[in-house]
C-alpha cells in the first residue's frame, strides 16, 4: 500500500478552489467607486488577493484615514454579499477531487483571507464543508503570511507540520507555508504568476486542481 507524503492538506480558498478573482476585483473597485475613490487597477487588487480585508486596505489604500477605511470595507461587503450577482464557481475538478483525495486517506482544511461569514456562505452554496475538517479564516487569526492560520490548524488537526502541506495560488500562501515550517505546493491558475511563486520554492506548481490530485498521488511512495 502506498505511503500518503502528508496526512493534512490545507488549501487557500479563493483563486485555488474557487474561481473568484474577478468578482473580487470588480467588488474593490465598485467599493472604492462607491467612497469616491479613484477605483485601483485590476493588477493591482489581484496582488492583494488572500490578503485579510484590513491588510489588503493597508497596501490598496495607505494614506485612508479610519473613516474612509471602514466605507470602503462596509461597500466591499455589500458589492461582494449582496449587489454583484456574478456566481463564483469552483475551478474545473474541484468537488469530483476533494471527495478522491479524502477517499485517499488525506485530511483536508482550508486557511483563507475571507472571513468566516464569507467562508461559511461559499462552503454552503458549493456543498464542499463536508470535506474539510477544519478551516481559519483572516478575521479569526493573523492574516496571511503570518502561520498563525497553519498553526491553529495543525493543532486542530493533531497533525505535525511535516506531515502536512499548504496548496495556494499566491506568495503569501508560499511564504505563510514556509513561515510554518510546511511544505507549499503552488498552482498558477489563481492571482499570482507562475513567476512569482516559483521564488518561494514551492515543491510543485501547477496548472489545474486534477494536476493537484494527480501531484499529490505520485508523491506516495
Amino acid at each position: 500500500m502506498k505511503r500518503r507524503p502528508y496526512d493534512l492538506i490545507i488549501f487557500d480558498w479563493d483563486g485555488t478552489l474557487m474561481d473568484s478573482a474577478a468578482k473580487i476585483v470588480r467588488c474593490f473597485q465598485n467599493a472604492a467607486r462607491d467612497s469616491g475613490l479613484p477605483a485601483p487597477a485590476d493588477h493591482a487588487v489581484r496582488d492583494i488577493i488572500g490578503l485579510g480585508l484590513n491588510e489588503a486596505l493597508d497596501v490598496l489604500l495607505p494614506m485612508a484615514d479610519a473613516r474612509v477605511r471602514g466605507d470602503v470595507l462596509d461597500c466591499y461587503r455589500r458589492h461582494f454579499l449582496h449587489l454583484d450577482t456574478t456566481e463564483s464557481a469552483l475551478f474545473p475538478g474541484v468537488a469530483e477531487g476533494l471527495g478522491e483525495l479524502g477517499e485517499a486517506g488525506y485530511r483536508l482544511a482550508i486557511a483563507t483571507g475571507k472571513s468566516r461569514r464569507g467562508l461559511d456562505r461559499v462552503l454552503r452554496e458549493t456543498g464542499t464543508s463536508r470535506f474539510f475538517c477544519a478551516t481559519r479564516c483572516a478575521d479569526e487569526t493573523c492574516s496571511k503570511p503570518h502561520p498563525q492560520m497553519l498553526h491553529d490548524i495543525l493543532e486542530c488537526a493533531g497533525v505535525r507540520p511535516e506531515r502536512a502541506v499548504m496548496v495556494g495560488d499566491t506568495t503569501y500562501d508560499l511564504q505563510m507555508a514556509v513561515a510554518a515550517a510546511m511544505d507549499g505546493v503552488a498552482v498558477s491558475y489563481g492571482a499570482h504568476e507562475r513567476e512569482r511563486l516559483l521564488q518561494h520554492g514551492p515543491r510543485a506548481c501547477l496548472d489545474s486542481f486534477t494536476e493537484v490530485c494527480r501531484w499529490m498521488d505520485l508523491a506516495s511512495d
